[in-house]
């Protein structure tokens, strides 16, 4: 059994994980991150990263450097719901540096970020360590326990923070209550190939009965189906050439090419939730990102709402660490912090798949598009509205200089 101890441990090397623990190293707080994988390299992960998370790059003199990795600036949202299309979200008039979405994989992002952690002395990163168990004392938590490649572990800490995504194993050791929200769709992942001649445009059609999202990656688009919840096997049943066809009835551009999928395990299923935690914290421990709140894929705000919560987590314990007694009422200011952006863009998305995307599913009636989107089409400065709250989210975080201060580096 090996023995390691550090200020905080950090379960999870996703957006939260590996932004809370670059900011830790950058105070000058001993952390370390587990990742239970050997790489970065999962496709179809969320990989929207929003004006808000470009902000925090800027502010962090990191943006240019990030912006050096493969990526698709997005100014505009367009697509198609019914007969209507428009311009749906427009960023370029945003109150930030950058005034676009970066679709860009996550594998590039993650590895971004521990490439300049790693400049950090401070900083570990131990890839394929997959938590097993909390260490308890006295009523705290005190570490985790994790097997390695070279065996087990028991990694000792004054906070332990799960970052490891909406199937958390440290929530769910923690006892953490989770509120279900519920969610009426799920989401087939797959590729096709783009060509020159293709729209460059990332975009989202809605066509009665049928969601189709398409995401810009250079030479092939990143295809979304969705699907009503738990109904893959219909799909199944349907048969392959119904779904080939189904894409190309929507996307007439795509005829021929959705040959491309040979077959239904060429589609990885995300099982769509949408949930929270009631309780973010245990003594000694804390959840955020994923593990304390899974969001719908609607508008991929996913990842920006774990960044910001990595952001405020460093602003608001970077000091408590330093001192090694991060108590109860700490971790309560992150829940306080971040709990309302959380619950208010959970309303948003819970609203939209009940009032929109469950409409659009069934299949019943002619499609009218919401008010909203037939206003922005009348007048489209509108779409400025939605941009707002999509590029930056209800709280965006700002990182506090005066204690995320970066110390000399390697």
């Amino acid at each position: 059994m090996t023995n390691i101890s550090a200020r905080c441990c950090i379960a999870g090397g996703g957006p939260a994980g590996m932004m809370l623990g670059y900011l830790l190293a950058r105070a000058g707080i001993d952390v370390i991150v587990l990742e239970k994988h050997g790489d970065f390299l999962r496709d179809f992960r969320g990989d929207t990263i929003h004006p808000s998370t470009l902000e925090v790059m800027h502010e962090l003199g990191l943006y240019d450097r990030l912006l050096q990795r493969p990526y698709q600036p997005t100014p505009k949202l367009k697509g198609r719901f019914g007969d209507l299309q428009a311009v749906f979200a427009d960023f370029t008039h945003l109150p930030t540096r950058a005034k676009f979405i970066a679709f860009m994989p996550q594998w590039d992002f993650l590895d971004f970020l521990a490439t300049e952690a790693r400049k950090f002395p401070s900083f570990r990163l131990m890839m394929r360590a997959e938590v097993t168990g909390l260490i308890e004392e006295n009523g705290r938590v005190a570490g985790v326990t994790a097997d390695t490649p070279d065996g087990g572990a028991d990694i000792r800490s004054d906070l332990v923070i799960g970052c490891d995504g909406r199937h958390s194993t440290v929530r769910s050791l923690a006892g953490l209550e989770v509120q279900d929200l519920g969610a009426p769709m799920d989401v087939l992942w797959f590729r096709l190939s783009r060509l020159p001649s293709d729209p460059r445009e990332s975009m989202g059609n809605f066509v009665q009965g049928s969601i189709f999202v398409m995401i810009n990656r250079g030479d092939y688009w990143q295809c979304g189906f969705v699907i009503a919840k738990g109904s893959l096997e219909q799909a199944r049943q349907r048969g392959l050439d119904a779904f080939r066809r189904n894409i190309e009835s929507i996307v007439p551009f795509m005829k021929g090419r959705t040959q491309e999928v040979t077959g239904f395990d060429d589609l990885k299923l995300l099982t769509v939730g949408v949930d929270r935690l009631k309780k973010w914290h245990r003594p000694g421990l804390l959840c955020i990102g994923d593990a304390a709140h899974a969001m719908s894929p609607i508008g991929g705000v996913g990842i920006n709402l774990a960044i910001q919560d990595a952001v405020a987590a460093a602003n608001l314990l970077a000091e408590p660490l330093r001192g090694g007694a991060v108590n109860d009422a700490d971790l309560q200011r992150v829940q306080d912090r971040r709990e309302s952006p959380t619950r208010r863009t959970q309303w948003l998305q819970v609203a939209l798949q009940n009032n929109v995307i469950k409409g659009v599913l069934g299949g019943e009636e002619a499609l009218k598009p919401p008010l909203l989107l037939r206003l922005i089409a009348r007048w489209p400065w509108l779409a400025r509205f939605p941009a707002r709250v999509l590029g930056m989210g209800f709280r965006p975080e700002h990182v506090d200089a005066t204690v995320i201060a970066a110390p000399a580096r390697n």
